[in-house]
């Protein structure tokens, strides 16, 4: 998701052929982890100005609003519509960039970060339209990035989950993945392997993880793809949306 790192999925797919940059992945299966002991340290609120900070984001070049060489279309916009209920929106303008919504822990009052061991659980309504280019995802100071989920409908039954952290990726291939499913993405950032859950199985473990001393701030956003790895919006596209209506972060 950052302009530190271009294209990183299409170059690791391309590289990997669907694999990981450490051997292949386990197979998929079920969740025994278990629901984390204890309540969540972090429930999502997007309509919390001291938990999110709207429109505006340290990943883009100067904090926004564009961030051009990381192919997006993105013109990042505080405005409530764009993020504040849960629905992530984009909407084209007369420049041909897309008004779009983002929302962040950093530089917010409460300014929450994940740590390492940290599980983070998430329900999504992905989107239908060609061109978007939804995710969740965790930056600090430049980097710290591991991509809870992208997604890309080009692709339509295929999630992209990174750490960019240690350099590790998979395409998760699956029918529950599809325009306009509702799903379940659990990730758990373990020091020595990064574990992706989607609708209860395993998707994807890395085998390297993030390290004792990682910590990062929470995005969401709705992107806009430009067309250099993925189709940008059709001529006739005016908006596009996704849901995220459930966040929750858990700690051992």
């Amino acid at each position: 998701m950052t302009d530190q790192l271009p294209g990183f999925m299409g170059r690791l797919r391309e590289r990997l052929q669907l694999g990981t940059s450490g051997g292949r992945p386990p197979a998929a299966g079920p969740d025994r982890s278990g629901a984390p002991r204890g309540g969540p340290v972090f429930v999502a609120d997007f309509s919390s100005t001291r938990q999110w900070e709207a429109g505006r984001s340290w990943a883009y070049p100067g904090g926004g609003p564009t961030n051009p060489g990381d192919n997006k279309l993105d013109h990042l916009v505080a405005d409530p519509s764009y993020s504040r209920g849960g629905v992530f929106r984009a909407t084209r303008r007369a420049s041909g960039m897309w008004s779009a919504g983002l929302l962040t822990t950093e530089d917010s009052r409460e300014g929450f970060t994940l740590r390492t061991g940290d599980v983070l659980r998430t329900r999504l309504r992905l989107p239908e339209e060609v061109g978007a280019w939804p995710a969740v995802w965790t930056w600090r100071d430049g980097g710290n990035e591991v991509d809870v989920f992208e997604y890309h409908p080009d692709n339509p039954d295929v999630l992209e989950l990174s750490n960019h952290v240690r350099g590790s990726g998979h395409d998760f291939k699956h029918p529950c993945v599809r325009p306009g499913a509702r799903i379940d993405v659990s990730v758990e950032f373990g020091a020595d392997c990064v574990t992706w859950h989607v609708n209860g199985s395993r998707a994807f473990a890395d085998g390297v993880g993030v390290g004792d001393d990682w910590c990062a701030y929470l995005i969401v956003n709705m992107s806009v793809s430009a067309g250099e790895y993925h189709p940008p919006p059709r001529p006739t596209t005016r908006s596009l949306s996704y849901e995220v209506s459930d966040l929750r972060v858990y700690r051992p």
